[in-house]
């Protein structure tokens, strides 16, 4: 297999009633442990750079990029590449040039009207550009140190209805709604919504992306794929796992014991977690 359009691969598992993991990487250890991962299982999956990771690369999008998309190449699983929560229109337009097929355009933080007219720009800017495109409606929550949102604050589930009005709008590819999840979550605690996902399946025409996902037990993330999600991103776990096989294995003069730990410890993380979804 090779590099495939990350687009791709989720329209193929709405397809087919199923959902692709999206991995959120940091370094080169965090890409070639998804693959391994995926390969393990033997599913496809996506690799994620946000704009977070990118500002901590020093905000050099294509060394770390060259690294995933030569990580992709020689898998032996589809792999796509993914620019995730993205807020700065200069990064939007490096996606093409970095190599990669995707991008999340994040402006749920403004007010429903903001939020289309940016999201619609960028829209407009990535499919001229042949990008496939995510956006958010509704408040997920819990990034940037920042406390998950009140669950039954307005606007922090997504609405069907202005779900629907807003992809029709915006001309997204796919959606991200907020249904009870939270990024940065250190246990799998947290319940989804599944009557909203039941509705904002039925409503809306694009497929539905879960955000937040490392804080779901098994048993939510298979219920959230058979509700209707389509790609489920992970990355705290990921973290997770490094940081505890690296606090295990840390030595004073050489970094490729608790790497080589860490990676392993990933790679088992990402196995058992794209098996959740299947």
């Amino acid at each position: 297999m090779t590099l495939v359009r990350a687009g791709e691969l989720v329209r193929e598992a709405a397809g087919t009633g199923r959902a692709v993991a999206a991995f959120n990487i940091i370094t080169l250890e965090h890409a070639e442990a998804v693959v391994a991962g995926a390969e393990a299982a033997g599913l496809p999956v996506i690799l994620q750079l946000s704009e977070n990771a990118v500002k901590f690369r020093d905000g050099r999008l294509l060394p770390i990029s060259r690294a995933a998309a030569a990580c992709a190449e020689a898998a032996t699983v589809p792999v796509g590449l993914h620019l995730d929560h993205v807020k700065s229109p200069d990064l939007l337009r490096q996606a093409c040039d970095a190599g990669y097929s995707s991008v999340m355009y994040d402006a749920a933080q403004l007010p429903y009207a903001e939020n289309l007219e940016a999201t619609r720009s960028a829209a407009d800017w990535a499919h001229a550009n042949g990008l496939w495109i995510e956006a958010e409606l509704g408040e997920v929550g819990g990034k940037n140190g920042a406390a998950p949102p009140d669950p039954h604050a307005p606007g922090a589930r997504t609405d069907p209805d202005e779900a629907r009005r807003f992809v029709a709008d915006s001309g997204v590819d796919a959606l991200a709604v907020a249904i009870g999840s939270s990024h940065a979550m250190t246990s799998r605690t947290a319940a989804l919504d599944h009557a909203l996902l039941a509705r904002l399946a039925k409503t809306v025409d694009v497929p539905l992306v879960l955000h937040g996902s490392s804080g779901l037990p098994d048993s939510e993330l298979a219920a959230a794929v058979a509700g209707g999600i389509r790609k489920v991103n992970i990355g705290t776990a990921l973290n997770l796992a490094m940081t505890e096989a690296i606090r295990t294995h840390l030595t004073p003069a050489d970094p490729r014991p608790y790497l080589t730990a860490a990676r392993t410890a990933m790679t088992a993380t990402a196995t058992a977690m794209i098996g959740a979804l299947n």
